[in-house]
């Protein structure tokens, strides 16, 4: 018995260590001490590399275990494609790999995967060498199964990423008519948008939608009377002469030039906001926080659009 794991410090299979010239009982005490772990029939990986994994990389480690007994008319979809693709999911459970098999039929769970039945109409691709839904699929496939807000983060990343067009989800609404979740999907398709930059922007465009607040034009340009930029804003609600601002921690990260500081970034924005003001314009900011109280948040944004700054 080698000291050294059977295959890396991946996803191996016991028909690979057992090829290597492992035994069985050895496996089983590897699995017993905690250095290895079962991700399901025959497959194994490194305790270490799942627990220094993010939850989506956990995912991906399922997803690689799964992926040799895959049934032929199958692809990884929902959730399982998502992480494929790098879309974020916001409050979605990554728990269960996601399939789709070919066919018409009722979804049934598994222990290690949750197994759905919808003709998939061609709407197939690879990536790393998976099967997997195509990006549009996969989003409508969210928007059907998902909440709204959840479904309008990933849209709106696979559109911001040109991963797909409008007129692709378009026609996968049409694909998936009479489906369980149809009418959720075309709102949430209707409401995504590839100008979001960010899962909190995202994440506030639900919650206009949801309030039913106005729709704000994204990343608006906002010019002084000789026509000079002033400031690109997150929303500008144009007429009303209201901005709205996400702050979130990586939106300032991404601000930074070479040398500056967070400091000099949030005075920089200070000094912005102070020349937004003075054009007239109302500036609302929030954060992550706000978004968990939304009923207040609302009020804010209602009180700003119906109140002009004097």
């Amino acid at each position: 018995m080698s000291e050294q794991l059977p295959i890396g410090n991946g996803v191996f299979r016991r028909s690979q260590a057992l090829a290597e010239g492992w035994a069985d009982h050895e496996i089983r005490g590897l699995s017993r001490s905690g250095r290895i772990r079962r991700l399901g029939r025959g497959a194994y990986v490194d305790e270490d590399t799942i627990e220094s994994a993010d939850d989506a990389g956990r995912h991906r480690l399922q997803i690689e275990a799964l992926a040799p007994v895959l049934a032929p008319d199958a692809a990884f979809s929902h959730q399982s494609a998502a992480v494929l693709y790098g879309l974020p999911l916001w409050s979605t459970p990554l728990d269960r790999v996601h399939v789709t098999r070919d066919r018409a039929g009722r979804g049934r769970t598994r222990r290690a995967a949750f197994v759905h039945g919808s003709p998939l109409h061609g709407s197939v691709a690879e990536v790393d060498g998976f099967r997997v839904t195509d990006p549009a699929r996969t989003v409508v496939d969210l928007a059907c199964t998902l909440p709204f807000e959840a479904a309008i983060v990933a849209g709106d990343a696979a559109l911001r990423h040109r991963a797909l067009e409008p007129g692709h989800l378009d026609l996968e609404l049409l694909r998936a008519a009479g489906r369980h979740g149809i009418a959720a999907a075309r709102r949430a398709v209707s409401a995504m948008d590839g100008d979001s930059e960010s899962v909190g922007e995202s994440r506030s465009r639900a919650f206009f939608h949801e309030q039913g607040l106005p729709i704000p034009l994204l990343q608006g340009e906002v010019r002084d009377r000789k026509g000079r930029l002033v400031g690109r804003v997150d929303f500008l609600w144009d007429e009303e002469r209201v901005i709205g601002e996400f702050d979130g921690r990586v939106k300032y990260g991404r601000l930074l030039r070479p040398g500056q500081e967070p400091g000099d970034v949030v005075y920089a924005e200070k000094l912005r906001e102070e020349a937004l003001r003075d054009l007239g314009l109302r500036v609302v900011r929030w954060a992550w926080a706000d978004l968990s109280r939304p009923r207040m948040l609302a009020e804010r944004i209602r009180h700003a659009l119906t109140h002009p700054y004097r």
